[in-house]
């Protein structure tokens, strides 16, 4: 039985993209002085395990998190 019609297998990796866009929304994104850039810390637990879920290294996450270009 698959519920809506979803396999397993997709049910998995819908329940991993959902956790890592709530664990997105807990990041701690820090304003500059500026006004216009910001940061993030590596140490956030929320980007780590939000990286984890995605298969993508926190740095670039940090970089595209905070950079426009």
């Amino acid at each position: 039985f698959h519920p809506a019609g979803v396999k397993e297998s997709h049910q998995s990796a819908i329940f991993r993209i959902v956790a890592a866009i709530l664990h997105l929304g807990n990041l701690q994104i820090h304003a500059e002085r500026d006004g216009e850039s910001c940061s993030v810390s590596g140490e956030d637990k929320h980007l780590s395990r939000f990286c984890s879920l995605l298969g993508v290294e926190p740095g670039q996450m940090e970089r595209w998190l905070c950079h426009r270009k």
